[in-house]
């Protein structure tokens, strides 16, 4: 007996000697020259893919891919805003379980690099700064501001929480953590760089590896001597340039890429992105040929779902809801022709065979679908109650982040030619003038926010701007982008020879969160004919099979598109971009409901699922036109002399009533 437990005792021993060495501590450290892995040179080869823009379902196939291109770790930002999405909720759940989606890395023999922000950029809202900071109107975002770092450091705790066990150290994949992002774009400041550094060590990052990254223009306005630096740059860069003065001032440095951009981003209103496949092998050549290890931006960009694209700081240039990036790996998970070049160069440069490439995942059309059901946003019946703002406030004063919302308030009298001025509009907003849509203004265009009315207005009528937040500026010192209107909403007439200015007042404000998805509201069937004003469309559609497939909205305005409760993202009929992708795992045999909200209106309420996309169609005739441009302005109040008149309403007749309920 006691021979066979000691048989059985070492039988068990074996058995458990693969767990325990999956859970053995590692070393990942800057050598002479070189990255070194538990002691031996490494270079590295990431592909930086993003968990929110992935379906969980297709997290592992999307790791497998980047393994079968070649690449030996996954590089992620963590999005503060997706996780923090209330102040003080934090959710890690779901599809914002990145500490499982690092484990699915570490399966399948993948490093990982975190990039925790608290800024991330991304062409994500806000820069992936959670909007309800902007509650705080004197917020200074990405600085020691008590307020903004009380929250970073409680948002990094929980990073730390979830990530810290997963560092090489650990037992884990995780080799290195980034230190804010790309801040010499912002500003130079040291202090408030090395705090978010501190920060990081303070909640369990205090033996990985830790990096900043920057341009080769501007990484030492905040290089800190602690840190690995590392360079950001794009296919058709002279590579070697790019490290010539990280080599003049660390000789023996590690070399690294952290951002080699493989294609850019698409905006609404603009012409599709597409980048050389040419360039960007011939750039991973060289940087391999010189022992440069780098991370590709994107290798799989896939989507941004619901209403987290951001937006340029151009002029205010809002990101389409694909985030396709004309990468290797396209939004649906497919390898294209770029992918198949770098996959062989890469094959060169490994001394294993690669594995083969996994399988694309289903694809489908779905026939034609009508809607059959209409909910009026703006009915009386549907309309949220209002709630009371003697002046102007942003949405964020009135606790909301997203979706849309609308101002109403009574007018005086005026004549036509009167200029309706909105300071500052943001996003997109339509005008009604007792209940008749007048005009259509967009932030975007030129930043035109100025309304010519072109009838005569009676006095008390009903002025309500229904407004539309598009995403947040992810980009330079604009992050702090507030939505609605921000300061005021005047009527510039003309009295004799002057100019009179109404300052409006006493304002019912009525807010239509994102979350909403029209489940709330009364819908009228049989009517879903198309309207010029916003309303939620219902249908639904049977499906036999599932599979992926590109949802048709090429006839359809501006909006949000549901599938069984999924947000897809945001249409609008500008272009490029004509379709959404839809995810097979979103869909089911049999019913599946659809509901499109649609602010403008819908040419034709039908739509149908294509089995390839549709992102370089341009439309900008689409574009709001009705806006008086600033030089156009300035001309029309040149000469004349100025009188300002503060209007404030005594909440009468009309200020209760719904667009189109005349008092």
């Amino acid at each position: 007996m006691k021979k066979l437990l000691t048989i059985l005792c070492l039988m068990l021993t074996f058995a458990a000697l693969p767990a325990m060495s999956a859970t053995k501590g590692g070393t990942f450290e800057a050598g002479k020259g070189t990255f070194l892995l538990n002691g031996k040179p490494f270079v590295v080869k990431a592909a930086e893919i993003h968990y929110p823009r992935i379906p969980r379902p297709y997290w592992e196939h999307r790791i497998k891919m980047c393994k079968a291109l070649g690449m030996n770790t996954i590089c992620i930002y963590i999005f503060w805003n997706i996780h923090e999405q209330k102040e003080g909720q934090f959710d890690w759940t779901g599809n914002n379980d990145v500490a499982a989606f690092c484990k699915l890395a570490q399966k399948h023999g993948m490093y990982v690099i975190v990039r925790p922000g608290p800024y991330v950029c991304a062409e994500w809202e806000m820069g992936g700064l959670p909007w309800w900071l902007l509650k705080k109107k004197d917020v200074k975002l990405r600085t020691q501001d008590p307020f903004f770092m009380k929250h970073v450091r409680a948002f990094e705790t929980e990073v730390g929480k979830q990530l810290a066990p997963l560092t090489i150290q650990n037992g884990g994949p995780i080799i290195m953590v980034q230190v804010e992002n790309e801040y010499g774009s912002y500003d130079a400041n040291k202090p408030y760089v090395s705090e978010i550094r501190d920060c990081l060590r303070s909640v369990g990052f205090d033996k990985v590896t830790l990096f900043q990254c920057d341009w080769s223009s501007n990484f030492e306005m905040n290089a800190l001597p602690d840190m690995i630096w590392t360079m950001n740059f794009g296919t058709g860069a002279n590579v070697l340039d790019q490290f010539k003065r990280v080599k003049q001032l660390r000789p023996d440095t590690p070399l690294m890429c952290s951002e080699y951009w493989s294609g850019w981003f698409d905006g609404w209103g603009t012409a599709h992105q597409t980048r050389s496949s040419d360039a960007m092998v011939n750039g991973i050549r060289t940087m391999l040929d010189n022992n440069i290890s780098f991370s590709l931006y994107m290798t799989h960009g896939g989507t941004s779902f619901g209403h987290w694209a951001g937006a340029n700081n151009t002029g205010f240039a809002p990101d389409c809801t694909s985030y396709d990036y004309d990468a290797p790996i396209n939004e649906q998970g497919v390898a294209t022709e770029k992918y198949y070049q770098l996959r062989e160069l890469l094959q060169k440069y490994s001394d294993k065979k690669l594995p083969a490439v996994p399988k694309a995942l289903p694809v489908i059309s779905i026939p034609e679908v009508k809607f059959t059901e209409k909910a009026a946003l703006l009915a009386k019946d549907n309309l949220p109650k209002p709630v009371r703002s003697h002046s102007i406030e942003p949405m964020e004063q009135f606790n909301q982040g997203y979706g849309s919302i609308m101002y109403s308030t009574t007018m005086p009298a005026v004549g036509a030619g009167t200029l309706l001025q909105i300071t500052d509009m943001c996003d997109y907003a339509i005008v009604f003038i007792d209940g008749k849509k007048v005009g259509e203004l967009y932030r975007g265009n030129g930043y035109e926010t100025t309304l010519a009315l072109k009838e005569d207005v009676r006095e008390g009528a009903q002025l309500d701007i229904f407004i539309e937040a598009m995403g947040r500026i992810n980009y330079s010192k604009l992050i702090h982008d507030p939505k609605g209107i921000t300061k005021s909403v005047e009527l510039l007439s003309t009295k004799g020879s002057h100019e009179v200015t109404y300052n409006l007042k006493d304002w019912q404000v009525r807010l239509f969160p994102v979350e909403n998805k029209g489940e709330s509201l009364t819908y009228t069937s049989a009517d879903a004919s198309p309207s010029d004003t916003p309303a939620f469309y219902r249908s639904s559609f049977n499906l036999t099979k599932v599979g992926d497939t590109y949802l048709d909205m090429s006839t359809w305005g501006k909006g949000l598109v549901w599938i069984n409760g999924y947000c897809l993202g945001r249409f609008w009929e500008v272009g490029p971009q004509q379709t959404l992708y839809v995810p097979g795992c979103w869909l089911k045999k049999g019913k599946n409901e659809i509901v499109v909200l649609d602010i403008t209106g819908p040419r034709s309420a039908v739509v149908r699922g294509l089995s390839k996309p549709n992102v370089s169609e341009l439309h900008r005739e689409y574009l709001p036109s009705d806006a008086v441009k600033g030089e156009a302005l300035k001309k029309a109040l040149s000469g004349r002399g100025k009188v300002s008149v503060s209007k404030v309403t005594d909440g009468g007749a009309g200020n209760d009533a719904a667009p189109g309920a005349k008092d």
